[in-house]
């Protein structure tokens, strides 16, 4: 007796992507039969006319089944005709769904294989952005500045952080350093290719303004002279000096939101970076 007969049973599951989907719903499904033989193949990036002829053909050998995830009408529409041909069920998980939301949406589907993989990866993306500006907030973790696509400097008070969050959730990785008056900036700093540094710049009053905000919310946690005129000139001329010294691009974020000054710092890159 062969392997067919001792009721181990095939099961393909062909893809024009990873196939991941499919996997986990044909593994979801097959939790509900605990004691069938049943042996799982993988069939991903399939996006041919003749490929699809070929596994199914594979398939009706093997008396198997197939499970199919495919975005492409046509070769779906090949899967059912090459299903009966041959004697395999075949099951789309993604076509019906498609056109059901079609209709409700009354939209013409894409059909583009391998989008939700796509998707997958900007995501995942955007979560390592998001980390990574998150550790290399303020200051910290500054050994590692050189892995950073966009370092923001600026005196407190400039939104580096918000900004920087802004960025991340654009898929930017993002670190922010402080300029403390008459302080050095960390040295790695000046290891990173100024292409990739943007300082920030901001008016004195305005920047004073929101120092006396942040002292009143905070209290006494900051130091008197935090919010005072002159400290904060003598900040910005600091900050002024160390710009002009290593020769940073500029963004004045006075009276700019954090979506209106990421924007600029995004256009900013593109040109120096000629539109990547």
């Amino acid at each position: 007796m062969d392997g067919h007969d001792k009721r181990t049973h095939k099961v393909y599951i062909i893809s024009d992507a990873t196939g991941a989907t499919g996997q986990r719903v044909v593994r979801a499904a097959l939790a509900q039969f605990a004691n069938a033989e049943v042996t799982v193949e993988l069939k991903p990036g399939v996006r041919d006319v003749e490929e699809v002829r070929s596994l199914v053909k594979e398939a009706g050998q093997a008396r198997g089944t197939i499970v199919h995830t495919l975005a492409v009408p046509e070769l779906r529409q090949i899967m059912v005709e090459e299903g009966r041909m041959h004697h395999v069920v075949t099951i789309d998980l993604m076509g019906p769904l498609v056109a059901r939301l079609s209709d409700a949406l009354e939209l013409a589907p894409l059909a583009r294989p391998g989008l939700l993989r796509q998707l997958d990866e900007s995501y995942l993306q955007r979560i390592e952005a998001i980390d990574f500006t998150v550790r290399h907030d303020d200051g910290r973790n500054p050994e590692e500045l050189a892995d950073a696509e966009l370092v923001l400097v600026g005196v407190s008070r400039t939104s580096k952080t918000p900004i920087s969050i802004f960025l991340a959730y654009r898929g930017w990785r993002v670190a922010n350093v402080p300029v403390i008056a008459d302080l050095d900036p960390p040295p790695a700093l000046s290891r990173v290719d100024r292409s990739r540094v943007v300082a920030l710049t901001i008016d004195p009053k305005r920047l004073m303004l929101l120092r006396k905000a942040r002292a009143s919310r905070m209290g006494r946690r900051l130091t008197l002279h935090y919010a005072n005129l002159e400290h904060v000139q003598r900040e910005l001329d600091w900050a002024e000096l160390l710009l002009r010294r290593h020769r940073w691009a500029t963004v004045d974020v006075t009276n700019k939101s954090i979506e209106e000054s990421a924007a600029e710092i995004i256009a900013l890159q593109r040109r120096r970076t000629g539109g990547e």
